[in-house]
């Protein structure tokens, strides 16, 4: 029913060329990090796992088709990019922080996209005045066309959601959101500042009877709609020992935010953090525990470097593969 009405609403705000844009929609409950690459991490046979995780997987293969020269002059530019403080080292926090830039370029890249929907005035800015006349514009001149709307998909709730969540976002309270406010407000579980909007919203979604907390009933139900009166399926069944075992951590027979926030954002390993670790141990000649610029070029080949033993034949092989 979410689907269906989703399209209609859609259908009406294209037909009125006035709004192109839609709110934001609830996603996948749970949230894991992207992972850095889909090569194994084999330190001592091949560095494809580091490039893809310190360049991003397409980039990597952009940098395969360099010679070393160019290559290594790319390398340090990113590496003054890397430096936040210019500081002339980079620590293995400057490091963390541009894998896991590099994991959400996809984020980024959906940003800019959609950029030019919102930003009406031009100005390299979104205000909130901006974002609402772009999505809800044809909706609040003609609020009698969606009196009928299901209540799973309401303009009415989603306007102050997104408002919320807009404010979330906007760090220094100005009601205009640069390009990283934008990011977080359209991608907020990307963003730690966020992840209690997440929380909130998620319990939102399926508290259905308002309580503030989840039932097992309420958590079954927001994936499963039993309409035939029949018997559940058996991954029913699983997902209500999984609520029961896993979900319910106190044992009370519901969850409140903390144990909604322990579902839906899990502590993974940090991948980041164990490869920004791993580079700065095979490259600091020193051991001071940082790395110059000198010391990263000096092992480019770990972190940029083609691994074709041929550079003509990397120019033609296939890319796919990686």
């Amino acid at each position: 029913m979410e689907i269906a009405v989703f399209s209609f609403v859609c259908a009406v705000l294209l037909c009125a060329t006035v709004a192109q844009t839609k709110p934001t929609l609830r996603k996948e409950r749970v949230h894991h990090e992207p992972e850095l690459s889909r090569q194994a991490h084999e330190d001592n046979k091949s560095f494809q796992y580091d490039h893809e995780a310190f360049l991003g997987k397409e980039e990597a293969k952009t940098f395969d088709q360099l010679t070393p020269e160019e290559s290594k002059d790319r390398l340090g530019k990113i590496v003054d990019r890397i430096d936040s403080d210019a500081d002339g080292y980079i620590t293995t926090a400057e490091l963390k922080a541009w894998i896991k830039r590099v994991q959400k370029r996809y984020v980024y890249e959906n940003v800019a996209k959609v950029w030019t929907d919102y930003d009406l005035n031009k100005d390299n800015k979104i205000s909130w005045d901006e974002y609402k006349q772009a999505t809800y514009g044809y909706y609040l001149a003609n609020p009698e066309e969606f009196e009928d709307a299901t209540d799973q998909f309401s303009f009415k709730k989603m306007l102050p959601r997104d408002e919320r969540r807009f404010k979330a976002a906007d760090l220094n309270r100005d009601l205009a959101a640069d390009r990283e406010e934008f990011t977080a407000f359209l991608h907020p579980e990307e963003f730690e500042h966020m992840k209690d909007i997440v929380v909130l919203e998620t319990l939102e979604d399926i508290d259905r009877n308002g309580d503030g907390h989840v039932d097992e009933d309420e958590y079954i139900a927001d994936m499963f709609a039993h309409e035939d009166g029949g018997p559940e399926p058996e991954w029913v069944k699983t997902e209500r020992e999984q609520f029961s075992d896993f979900r319910d951590l106190n044992k009370d027979g519901k969850m409140d935010q903390d144990e909604i926030r322990h579902w839906i954002m899990p502590q993974d390993y940090d991948h980041a953090q164990a490869e920004a670790r791993h580079l700065v141990y095979e490259s600091d000649q020193d051991k001071d525990q940082m790395l110059t610029k000198e010391e990263i070029l000096e092992n480019w080949n770990m972190f940029v470097g083609s691994q074709a033993t041929n550079y003509g034949e990397d120019l033609t092989r296939n890319h796919d593969e990686l």
